[in-house]
């Protein structure tokens, strides 16, 4: 079972949700994997404590033009949807960080001028955390546009063969990362607030899960501020809310200092096990597990 949880907008509580869910099922006994898939600011770590016992670079292949076999023919630069790899007459020109390693140049050259070469594009590490949750994230390199091969490694990498639960920690919004992360999972909880905002990115987040055919529901953070806005989206579209969980200075200094839910209001670990068993009764009888 892959459950992920993503947010159309940041902010929205989505790390807090997806690591107490975690620490509830894993005291419940279940074999708990999670995967900080926001590679560009992974912060669940700081949640679920791990104690990282293994690391990986992300690397990606580029082009690498042997300029002395190159005969500035330029159909390189035609196959290249990213114009990662241009000529400026007869020389080749490569741009690193809009390539998006696809290999069509090195397939197309005649004269076999193009090679491949590894480049860095962040890192990966593993650990258990609390609970003995089975933990992973990927760490974007500083100025790296490209997070979606991290993410993609990651989920390869840290693939778990043992557990009966995964648990995604996905980017916020609905670009390319978010598709990535949610590719796989069997059901998505999608974070929101109830704020015009919140209202605004969550139309933009579950118009992405119907486009990629997941079952979602909705937990509304900070529940008593904002408007009613997103509580009638819900009902009008017939989308569940799972669970609300209230604007509370108590919640919120807990957070502040890496508290999960569970740790600072307890009755919480039930309510996240009933959370599982709802979501369970929601995905479709023919979906099943991906």
């Amino acid at each position: 079972m892959k459950i992920a949880v993503a947010s159309g907008k940041g902010g929205t509580g989505k790390t807090t949700i997806a690591a107490s869910l975690a620490v509830a099922l894993a005291e419940q006994g279940a074999k708990i994997s999670c995967l900080d898939c926001d590679v560009e600011a992974p912060n669940a770590h700081i949640f679920l404590q791990p104690a990282f016992d293994q690391s990986k670079e992300v690397t990606l292949q580029i082009p690498e033009v042997n300029t002395e076999l190159c005969a500035g023919c330029g159909r390189c630069a035609k196959v290249c949807e990213f114009n990662a790899i241009i000529v400026f007459g007869s020389d080749p020109l490569v741009f690193p960080k809009l390539c998006h390693g696809c290999g069509s140049c090195t397939l197309v050259c005649p004269e076999h001028a193009i090679s491949e070469i590894p480049r860095p594009l962040g890192l990966l590490e593993s650990g258990p955390a609390m609970q003995g949750i089975n933990f992973a994230h990927g760490v974007l390199s500083v100025g790296e546009p490209l997070a979606v091969p991290v993410i993609s490694q990651l989920k390869k990498w840290a693939a778990p063969t043992a557990s009966e639960i995964t648990i995604l920690d996905s980017p916020p919004g609905s670009s390319c990362p978010v598709v990535e992360s949610l590719r796989g999972a069997d059901y998505v909880i999608l974070v929101t607030e109830p704020t015009p905002f919140g209202l605004h990115d969550l139309k933009l987040a579950l118009q992405l899960t119907q486009e990629l055919d997941l079952p979602a529901g909705v937990i509304l953070n900070r529940d008593g501020i904002g408007d009613d806005g997103v509580e009638k989206y819900c009902e009008a579209g017939g989308l569940p809310i799972l669970m609300r969980i209230p604007f509370e200075r108590q919640i919120g200094a807990g957070i502040a200092q890496g508290k999960t839910l569970v740790e600072i209001h307890p009755e919480y670990l039930q309510h996240f096990q009933d959370l599982y068993q709802l979501i369970l009764t929601l995905i479709p009888a023919n979906q099943g597990a991906r």
